[in-house]
């Protein structure tokens, strides 16, 4: 007897079903883009219950043909493709033939629609891939899709889902992204019964961007625009001094199709070096309009990612197009700061510019040589022991431990005898003696770091923070937001108060106070991001990212003017606390050369 069996036509369906439809967010994608594709230009989305339990679309394109319904809902049926031929100028958002098939058997489905030729409307409900009566109704022209109990009939599928407010969340993202993508369409996007989202559909990107993610986002926002070789792109970066510790606001679409691309993304980094911090990056809403031919959007079931037929055009379109938006937006921005300085008098702020190659008129750096910008020292918190200057912030890795073979720099002497503060190096390292003959060479950033960290550790139960007197509003993109939410007991538990505020935006009522100076919206963004990247991570695991990182945010950087009074307390707390000899990383915070080691080097040994 064989052991091969010919699976049923309902089991085929399930299993396909499986490729386009993941969660109540996959539906709604596959619906708004047919929705787009029927000619909307409105559209409304509805969910229930992180739509698990409900899901509804409404749009008033042309809706469907009566003698068309009951075929729409077959395996792979579709108007948008006749031959072969056909996939290469795809021009459509949907097209596989698989959405309705696949939502259909997986879920309750009905449908209302009516197309202008048709004289009557038409009502037609399958469940689980089996279907009903079709029934006349009356209704406008357009199309209305109810998407109920998803997953009903396959409940190890079911039992996959999130949580209602993270799958909500998830729906969210996709209506975010289409709608910044299709500014001439109007979106009106519904959940639990509330309105959250409202477009005007006036063909406007920003005004797009602003009511999706808010006014401080719109308002840190550059335009580009830009054309080489037959490709265009369009849309916004934000301005260098917004930029994001993570890609996650980096958005692109092809064609008004919303795609990952790491070609485009890597231009956009490569552009702003220079202008953006290390580990900083530029947040953007970037559409590429290219030949229909020189994509291939049949490349994966979500449609999500593409393969172009010569990535170097596309690179180079997008880092010319964003080089040329931060050059022109840098050179304005210096000429109003100018223009400040001389009180606005025009013979002083010609006087001061000065063209460059390119035509684009820049400033002396003598112009400003008498500002000061040495960064502030300040004392936050008697908790730290000593003060803490702030200056930029720096990127993070995960905690090493160190190697357990490696012997303790000091060793203990029974006096314990107090190094002498000789200086600083390079402003970064300590350079100390020791009366039993030994130089100590101490990295004060690593050494700051570690003396934070395990403070923050021990007092993890009864951690100093400070309210804002202005509380702080942080928009993020939607699988952030929904980390954030998910840890707000882990933020809690290191001295962050976050409050949901709705629709990706959470507000920040206290912070440790030893990050008083530090950027709170790009801390919080950040570890919103970290946690959306490692979700499977423990909570202590989590715990100790957060000290590690507010620690490394809090700690004296390298390069940072450091008073003698901070750095001997550095020494001192490096000598008396045997737990301060690695960094949170794994850096050594301490080198120790004997006096015969040094002669040695001298010809003296």
């Amino acid at each position: 007897m064989g052991i091969i069996n010919v699976l049923s036509k309902h089991m085929a369906e399930l299993i396909a079903a499986g490729e386009v439809v993941e969660r109540p967010a996959s539906v709604i994608k596959e619906l708004v883009e047919n929705a787009i594709d029927a000619g909307a230009s409105s559209v409304t989305v509805e969910i229930k219950n992180g739509g698990i339990t409900f899901m509804r679309v409404s749009d008033n394109g042309c809706g469907i043909l009566r003698d068309d319904i009951a075929k729409a809902f077959l395996p792979h049926a579709t108007s948008k493709i006749n031959c072969a031929d056909d996939l290469d100028g795809i021009v459509t958002l949907g097209f596989r033939g698989e959405a309705l098939s696949s939502i259909s058997s997986v879920s309750r489905l009905e449908i209302l629609t009516k197309n202008k030729a048709d004289d009557i409307g038409s009502r037609y409900k399958i469940e689980g891939g089996t279907p009903g009566e079709l029934e006349e109704t009356g209704c406008p022209v357009g199309t209305v899709i109810f998407v109920r109990d998803l997953f009903y009939n396959i409940p190890a599928r079911m039992k996959f889902l999130k949580k209602d407010v993270s799958e909500g969340n998830a729906v969210s993202g996709v209506v975010d992204k289409i709608a910044v993508s299709h500014p001439e369409i109007a979106f009106t996007y519904i959940k639990d019964d509330k309105v959250v989202l409202k477009t005007s559909g006036d063909g406007k990107l920003l005004p797009a961007v602003y009511s999706v993610y808010g006014k401080d986002f719109a308002n840190g926002l550059i335009p580009v625009n830009y054309e080489r070789d037959g490709i265009c792109m369009s849309g916004f970066i934000s301005k260098p001094a917004n930029a994001r510790a993570n890609r996650n606001m980096q958005i692109f679409f092809i064609n008004g199709r919303y795609v990952k691309s790491k070609t485009a993304s890597a231009a956009v980094e490569e552009a702003s070096k220079g202008m953006v911090m290390a580990g900083k990056f530029l947040s953007c809403i970037i559409n590429i309009q290219l030949s229909h031919e020189a994509v291939d959007v049949n490349v994966h079931p979500s449609k999500v990612e593409v393969r172009f037929v010569n990535e170097r055009p596309i690179f180079e379109t997008v880092y010319h197009g964003v080089k040329s938006s931060l050059v022109q937006a840098d050179a304005q921005k210096e000429i109003t700061f100018h223009e400040t300085v001389f009180n606005n008098d025009p013979v002083q702020v010609k006087a001061a510019e000065k063209p460059n190659q390119d035509g684009i008129r820049f400033h002396e750096e003598a112009a400003i040589s008498d500002i000061d910008d040495e960064p502030v020292v300040y004392m936050p918190s008697k908790t730290m022991g000593f003060a803490i200057p702030q200056s930029a912030n720096v990127s993070f890795q995960n905690v090493v431990s160190p190697p357990k073979e490696i012997k303790p720099f000091f060793e203990k002497e029974p006096e314990k005898q107090e190094a002498e503060f000789i200086g600083e190096l390079f402003k970064t390292y300590i350079l100390a003696e020791k009366p039993s003959g030994e130089m100590l060479l101490i990295d004060k950033h690593a050494a700051h770091e570690r003396i934070i960290y395990e403070t923050l550790k021990k007092d993890k139960k009864q951690v100093f923070s400070q309210v804002l007197l202005f509380p702080v509003t942080v928009t993020m993109e939607k699988n952030d937001y929904d980390s954030a939410l998910l840890n707000l007991d882990v933020f809690k538990a290191a001295g962050f108060e976050l409050e949901d505020f709705g629709d990706g935006v959470l507000i920040v009522r206290s912070v440790p106070q030893i990050l008083e100076k530090e950027s709170i919206e790009d801390i919080v963004a950040e570890m919103a991001g970290y946690f959306s990247d490692h979700n499977t991570l423990a909570r202590s695991q989590k715990e100790d990212w957060i000290f590690n990182n507010t620690a490394c945010r809090a700690a004296i950087k390298a390069g940072d003017k450091t008073s003698d009074l901070e750095l001997i307390k550095i020494l001192r707390t490096v000598e008396e606390d045997e737990s301060i000899r690695y960094c949170p990383h794994g850096r050594p915070v301490c080198i120790v050369l004997k006096k015969k080691e040094i002669e040695k080097f001298f010809g003296r040994g």
